[in-house]
């Protein structure tokens, strides 16, 4: 069973930068792509960025340029720099396959607000 383990999240002035951290368990995370993905309040989880196996990356309009998204396989680890939030980036963050399985971690909660 995987298993993600999403932190660094807090609260934040709308400007500041934030970087978030996900371990996740397995032998598979060096060949799969991976994704960060967000929930608001009263709103459906969405795809913030993904990076595949060779490292190419995507990202949503609404943070492009803002956010980048990189992996360190031998940590297992995937990152989210955040730079120039806003408060409508407030919502809780999750890591996950990209496509997303069905496993979940708990989120990191990111506040932007003054």
């Amino acid at each position: 069973q995987v298993q993600f383990v999403e932190s660094g999240g807090g609260l934040v002035q709308p400007g500041g930068s934030l970087r978030l951290s996900c371990v996740a368990s397995g032998s598979i995370f060096s060949i799969v792509a991976m994704g960060w993905y967000r929930q608001a309040p009263g709103k459906q989880r969405e795809r913030v960025a993904s990076i595949t196996s060779g490292g190419s990356t995507n990202y949503a309009d609404s943070v492009k340029g803002r956010f980048t998204i990189a992996k360190d396989n031998a940590k297992k680890t995937v990152y989210l720099q955040m730079n120039s939030l806003k408060p409508e980036d407030t919502a809780v963050y999750y890591c996950n396959f990209f496509p997303p399985s069905n496993y979940w971690g708990q989120g990191t909660q990111v506040t932007v607000s003054s």
